[in-house]
């Protein structure tokens, strides 16, 4: 089984935010504290170390008391690009993310991803839920092995920036959590007020 102390945890908020307007989506407030703090708060019991991925207002992002890590790569590259930001300053074995505008993703979220990994000998284990019946991956919600930046790193510079595309050169599995409604995010400010 993998150690708590052996995963960092990865906020992602280093969007564009262009469906909500172009604000930094992880400082729009919900029930009064910024989306990025709520998933730091649900994610820091998690793991052993907690960091944020963010492109602008570093110090607003820095005042929530973890390192800030902006991308490597120009013009806002996508959640890939946060990750290989989150991979080249990860310490441990592992690395979890989870997006800035999900404020109420699972408490067990890491535990139950770190399990699966471990028993499928997987290299990443990202979350997904089942919808209409159909299973539906949550790729920013994901747990891999560090050991992945180098294969990351050469994805990224040959332009690419899917993820799905990234995730399936590897043992990637899905660990499926029954309450879709966990991993409801606010892409828009519609969606942010129908969250609360």
């Amino acid at each position: 089984m993998i150690h708590t102390n052996d995963i960092t945890g990865l906020i992602l908020a280093g969007g564009r935010g262009s469906r909500m307007g172009g604000v930094d989506k992880g400082l729009q407030n919900y029930q009064g504290m910024p989306m990025a703090l709520h998933a730091l708060m649900r994610l820091a019991p998690q793991v052993g170390d907690t960091m944020i991925n963010a492109n602008r207002n570093l110090a607003a992002y820095e005042a929530m008391g973890v390192a800030v890590w902006p991308d490597n790569l120009p013009d806002f590259a996508g959640p890939l690009a946060g990750l290989a930001a989150g991979l080249e300053r990860c310490e441990t074995a592992y690395l979890v993310t989870v997006p800035c505008d999900c404020p109420r993703f699972p408490l067990d979220l890491v535990q139950r991803l770190a399990q699966a990994l471990t028993e499928q000998d997987a290299d990443i284990a990202m979350a997904a839920t089942q919808q209409d019946g159909k299973l539906r991956t949550q790729p920013v919600f994901c747990l891999m092995k560090t050991s992945l930046l180098s294969s990351l790193l050469e994805f990224l510079h040959s332009g690419q920036r899917k993820i799905d595309i990234w995730t399936a050169q590897h043992h990637c599995i899905d660990v499926t959590f029954e309450d879709a409604q966990a991993f409801a995010g606010a892409n828009t400010l519609a969606e942010l007020q129908q969250l609360s």
